[in-house]
């Protein structure tokens, strides 16, 4: 099993308390790094899995983040949205080491690069093959 490489991305400091931080990505979607009360940090991808909301921009409480768009609570732990509400984004490794925050390379790479934003529009359903 190969070693998991490492990338420095910020500060816990830089994250703002109860919010977050974007991370750009080559392809696909910005990760998003959550910070709550307890400076635990947490990434998922920058999108809900409802109506692909900006997650970034929402309210971070306790392990939770809510959607701005539709106010869903998606968990910073699994990315899974809480009951009523069905869905998933995906996460991404992270870990904090002397105040420095670092993301999983290889997920960075090639994790979830397959998810876009939701056009604007009327819905279209989409048949996996």
């Amino acid at each position: 099993m190969n070693m998991s490489q490492w990338t420095p991305i910020c500060q816990v400091e830089d994250i703002p308390v109860l919010g977050s931080r974007r991370v750009a990505r080559e392809q696909g979607l910005d990760v998003a790094i959550f910070r709550n009360d307890q400076n635990e940090v947490f990434a998922l991808l920058d999108r809900c899995p409802h109506k692909g909301g900006p997650l970034s921009q929402g309210i971070v409480f306790g392990t939770h983040v809510a959607c701005p768009l539709h106010n869903w609570t998606i968990g910073l732990c699994d990315g899974q949205a809480s009951a009523p509400d069905e869905g998933c984004t995906p996460k991404f490794s992270v870990k904090v080491e002397n105040g420095q925050v670092f993301l999983d390379a290889t997920q960075l790479a090639s994790h979830a690069t397959d998810q876009v934003r939701p056009i604007a529009g009327p819905a279209r359903r989409t048949t996996k093959a």
